[in-house]
């Protein structure tokens, strides 16, 4: 394991530990505030086709009621859903509505997670030829600092997406932006990146927003 692995490890665990212990009153307090921020960004109204990842249970931004007002804005909405075929690839999937969105069942770590099949059809990736390009990532993760680094789960699901769809014929770089608690926030350079990892246009939080500009 090197330096940077291990240090993102405990990262990770200590992040983790403080995240488990808020209450969830504490955290929908929070989601609530994020939310409203997002959609009071320039850059939402411009945007057409967003993702947005459906929250766990417990330990990071709800975004239930922000992918609700997302569709309500007349936006595309696609969402995450884990690829079990193949090791570490998650692919965006639309959501075609309200009621859709309702009648989605829990996946992997309690997340809920759309069906491949709609009504006899199959549901729509974001990487089809056919399907509008992503205008913004709603990104999760464990900790973000202020320098618009990003800790994930270790995974490397986000990272890995960004890097496959940016390289899509035709696609522009979709506008990355994370959503953090307080609790997930800290100071510039306490997250270690490798060149694998994408740094965030923007960070959310309940106390406002950090954009590239702030951190040149």
């Amino acid at each position: 394991m090197t330096t940077v692995q291990a240090t993102k490890r405990a990262l990770r665990k200590s992040v983790g530990a403080t995240l488990r212990s808020l209450p969830t009153a504490n955290v929908q307090e929070q989601s609530h505030a994020i939310a409203s921020r997002v959609l009071a960004l320039p850059a939402f109204a411009k945007s057409k086709t967003i993702s947005c990842y459906l929250s766990m249970p417990t330990g990071e931004v709800d975004t239930a009621s922000l992918v609700t007002e997302i569709l309500r804005a007349g936006k595309a909405l696609f969402v995450p859903k884990i690829d079990r075929t193949i090791e570490g690839r998650m692919e965006f999937l639309k959501v075609y509505g309200e009621e859709d969105l309702q009648a989605f069942s829990s996946g992997q770590w309690g997340i809920r997670e759309p069906e491949y099949i709609l009504g006899g059809q199959r549901r729509m990736s974001v990487e089809d030829v056919a399907s509008e390009g992503l205008d913004m990532i709603l990104v999760p993760g464990v900790a973000f600092d202020k320098s618009l680094s990003r800790l994930g789960h270790g995974k490397g699901y986000y990272d890995r997406f960004i890097s496959t769809y940016t390289s899509l014929p035709g696609r522009k770089r979709p506008l990355l932006v994370a959503l953090s608690l307080r609790e997930q926030l800290l100071e510039a350079g306490q997250v270690p990146i490798t060149d694998n990892d994408w740094k965030m246009d923007t960070i959310v939080s309940p106390d406002g927003t950090i954009n590239t500009d702030d951190t040149s």
